[in-house]
């Protein structure tokens, strides 16, 4: 096989396909093992649905409820849960 992102040819293993077949993935794997750990890891292309990093997610304009700085959160408030900026979030996860 030929790997999609760097060129190179790379072997579907038997162990390889076995795990496949367990966890119910249909599709043959396009990258070969360098670079799909690559991408996991965040160090090759976007990387999501559709083809979307991260950084063209949506973000919301939010004011923190914990110190009122203005900031933005890549999810809609729902208004029935408090919403922090990052450092006060990071206070939160800590405690």
């Amino acid at each position: 096989m030929t790997c999609r992102d760097c060129g190179d040819t790379f072997t579907f293993s038997a162990g390889e396909q076995e795990f496949y077949a367990s966890k119910g993935l249909l599709n043959e794997p396009r990258r070969c093992t360098n670079c799909r750990a690559t991408r996991r890891s965040g160090g090759g292309e976007s990387y999501g649905m559709g083809g979307e990093g991260r950084s063209n997610r949506e973000m919301f304009d939010v004011i923190c409820d914990d110190c009122g700085k203005d900031t933005k959160v890549p999810f809609m408030p729902r208004g029935d849960r408090p919403v922090y900026c990052s450092d006060c979030f990071a206070k939160t996860r800590s405690n």
